[in-house]
Order: C-alpha cells, then sequence, then structure tokens
C-alpha cells in the first residue's frame, strides 16, 4: 500500500478519535440537544467531508434533526415504510423508494442501541472511500448522540415526573381541606360519608355547614366535569364561594344564583358542576332543598321508602343567568334519612357493562334502613364491589348519609 494511502489512513481514524472524544466531551459537558446535533453536523462536514447528509430520529414520531447540502428539505418529509423497513446499512439505488427525494442520497444507515432503533442516516460523497469504515464511523457517532440525548431526555421526563408528582400531593392535601374535618354524630343529628377519587385527587365534593343562629344547618354534594387537579381546582374554587355565601342559606335560590354566576366567570362556561344543596331547619322541621342537575338524592321519611328530590334547575356553570330554578320543600319532617351520592356509584359497571343504577341503590337503601350508617356505608361498598367484580370504578365514588331524629316537642 503507497505510504501517502497509509498516511491519509492513519490521518482519518485519527480524526475520527478526536471526533468521537469531542462528541463524547460534549455529552459529559451536558450540552443541550441543540448544541449536539451541531457538534455532530459540523463533525462529520469536517471529517469526512461528504457532500450531502440527512438525520432522522424516532422520537413521539420520526423527525429531521439534521441535513445539508440537500436539494429537498426534509424538514417537511416523511419517512416512508420503504426506508424505515432497513435493517442494515444498504445503497439507496437498491431500495424501492416509495418517496423518491431520498434517491438524491447513496447510503442509508440504520443507527440502533441494544437492538433498539434510534435512527437513520441518510449520505451522499462517500464515493472513493472505503464505505464499510466511513459508515461505521457514522453509526458510532450517530448512536454515541443519540443515547446521551435520550439518556437526557429519560432524565428530564423522571424530573417532570417526580414534579407532577408533588403537585399531585400538594393538590391531595390541598383537597383534603376541602371536606369538613368532623361530621357530627349524637343524638339528634349523625352524618357519615364517603369519598373515593378515581386519580389520585377528583372533583367530587360534600359539605356539612351548621348555621347556629338560626339553628339550622347544610348539606350538599356536587361533582364537576371532567377528572384530575382541574376538576378539583374548580371544585375548591367552588368550595370557597360556597363557603363564603353559606351564611345566605336562609335563601336557597340565593345562594345558587351567586354560585352559577361566579362559576360561569371562574370557569368560562367551559366547565359545569352538578350540585345539590339542602337546608334544614330544626325549628320548623323543614327541608328546603334545590337539585342542580345533580343525581337526585334519596329521602326516607320515617319509613323504608324512598322520595327522589329532584325539584331545582339545570347544572351550573352554563348559563348565566338560570333558565328556570324552583326550591323544593319538605314540612313536619323530625325523624329522617337523607342518602347524597354522586353519579360514580349508580355508575359503577360490571363485566357486562351494566351499571349498578339508581333502581338497584334505592333497593340497597330500603333493605338497609334502620341500620347504622356506618353498617349501612360498609355493606353498600361490598356490594359495589362484589358487582363490578374485576371492573375499576370509571368515575370518583362519593356518597353521604344525614340521618336526622329531630324528635316531638
Amino acid at each position: 500500500m503507497p505510504t501517502n494511502s497509509l498516511q491519509n489512513k492513519y490521518y482519518q481514524k485519527e480524526m475520527e478519535v478526536n471526533a468521537l472524544m469531542e462528541i463524547t466531551q460534549a455529552v459529559n459537558n451536558n450540552l443541550p440537544e441543540e448544541d449536539l446535533y451541531k457538534i455532530y453536523k459540523f463533525t462529520l462536514r469536517a471529517s469526512l467531508q461528504l457532500s450531502k447528509l440527512t438525520l432522522y430520529v424516532k422520537e413521539a414520531d420520526w423527525e429531521c434533526k439534521v441535513q445539508f447540502g440537500t436539494i429537498k428539505d426534509f424538514n417537511t418529509v416523511q419517512i416512508g415504510d420503504s426506508c424505515l423497513s432497513v435493517q442494515k446499512t444498504s445503497d439507496i439505488k437498491d431500495l424501492k423508494l416509495d418517496v423518491p427525494c431520498f434517491s438524491e442520497f447513496d447510503i442509508i444507515i440504520p443507527v440502533r442501541h441494544k437492538e433498539r432503533l434510534l435512527a437513520f442516516v441518510f449520505v451522499s460523497g462517500l464515493e472513493g472511500m472505503e464505505t464499510e469504515v466511513d459508515t461505521t464511523f457514522i453509526e458510532a457517532l450517530s448512536n454515541v448522540m443519540l443515547v446521551a440525548i435520550e439518556n437526557k431526555r429519560l432524565a428530564r421526563k423522571e424530573l417532570e415526573k417526580q414534579a407532577l408528582e408533588r403537585d399531585i400531593e400538594i393538590a391531595k392535601n390541598v383537597q383534603q381541606f376541602l371536606f369538613p374535618k368532623e361530621l357530627p354524630k349524637n343524638d339528634q343529628i349523625e352524618i357519615e360519608a364517603f369519598y373515593q377519587p378515581c386519580n389520585t385527587v377528583g372533583g367530587d365534593y360534600y359539605d356539612y355547614i351548621t348555621l347556629e343562629e338560626e339553628n339550622q344547618f347544610v348539606v350538599c354534594i356536587a361533582d364537576v366535569s371532567g377528572k384530575g387537579i382541574p376538576a378539583a381546582i374548580l371544585m375548591s374554587n367552588f368550595q370557597a364561594v360556597l363557603r363564603t355565601i353559606s351564611r345566605k342559606a336562609e335563601n336557597p335560590i340565593e345562594v345558587i344564583n351567586e354560585l352559577n354566576y361566579q362559576l360561569c366567570r371562574n370557569a368560562n362556561r367551559e366547565n359545569f358542576i352538578t350540585f345539590f344543596l339542602a337546608v334544614y331547619d330544626y325549628d320548623k322541621k323543614d327541608l328546603r332543598y334545590i337539585n342542580a342537575g345533580h343525581n337526585p338524592p334519596m329521602l326516607m321519611n320515617g319509613s323504608a321508602k324512598v322520595e327522589k328530590l329532584t325539584t331545582g334547575t339545570t347544572v351550573l356553570g352554563a348559563f348565566d343567568p338560570l333558565p328556570f330554578i324552583e326550591m323544593g320543600r319538605i314540612e313536619n319532617l323530625d325523624e329522617f334519612t337523607l342518602f347524597l351520592f354522586t353519579d360514580g356509584l349508580t355508575e359503577t359497571f360490571d363485566s357486562d357493562d351494566e351499571e349498578f343504577g339508581s333502581e338497584r341503590l334505592e333497593e340497597f337503601l330500603v333493605s338497609q334502613y334502620g341500620n347504622a350508617l356506618d353498617q349501612t356505608h360498609q355493606s353498600l361498598l361490598q356490594a359495589l364491589d362484589q358487582y363490578r367484580g374485576k371492573q375499576s370504578f370509571s368515575d370518583d365514588l362519593t356518597f353521604l348519609s344525614c340521618r336526622v331524629k329531630n324528635g316531638t316537642t
């Protein structure tokens, strides 16, 4: 072999080693992805004096990350199945291209890491060189850079995941403050509640508020459209407004109109809330309520017979003002049980995708009449688990029982 040829081969190898060291140093310096692609582009142009190159990298889809010397702008070109099927370094002329513009290249080089396909490199300008050696260098350089970029991306995703988990944990803790810390349990009133979000945080809400000056209390339940953190944030805002205006609960219609007004402003009518509000007066022994598009609560007035509370208006947050509103009122109510729930209960599905439904719920409540509320709730959870089998809950699950024994005076 002539001396000049050996020298050229030596210089070429030295340049390739230096190029690999340079890209490795750039990786170790934690340079941004854009800078790594720039170094990659410059290194290949300087080391191999290629006339054309295009690099496609697999992310969510195949994207052109580097190109130079090309006639076509490959940023707007899909790579095509004929290229994606290439398993080893191949001559472009031997392929039946379904994207003709790739014919301006000579060679296609698949880049893999542990049998996983990372990228395709399209090159021209290797004529007269030892192609096998040159393509091996291109593949090695590409592999070092792409594995580093992927590791950076995975690390970034892990950090984002950890940040999201922290945010979710904060949201979960904040949401716990939406619910009353204590529920009454005495000779006059007993309330039992259960809440289980479909995700870590949810969009259901219940509350119990005493109005001490008027010897009354408020009990309510709500369900916001959507799930997760956005739903929880909206419900948190809704709860804050309700707590602020609860002093007006003597007039439920005024409360509902104000809640609807604030929700339309805060949610821009993009989300709505189904809501049920009831106010009980110990002195007058009456229950005033408004059902705003919510699943009708079930009232048992001194006997194992269910009355569904449906009077009210439409969902909150969709119309301002509300198109109609009416207050329901039940008088001479001294001993009763009121069961409130969200649709996650009745929309519990079995293996045949049949929902639990309100009729089954009504039958269950009648069968449990007179039992302790905590026992009733435990039995209900068992019934739901048995009904759904291996099916998971598809929505937040919330229900509340309120039992009043006001007696006679």
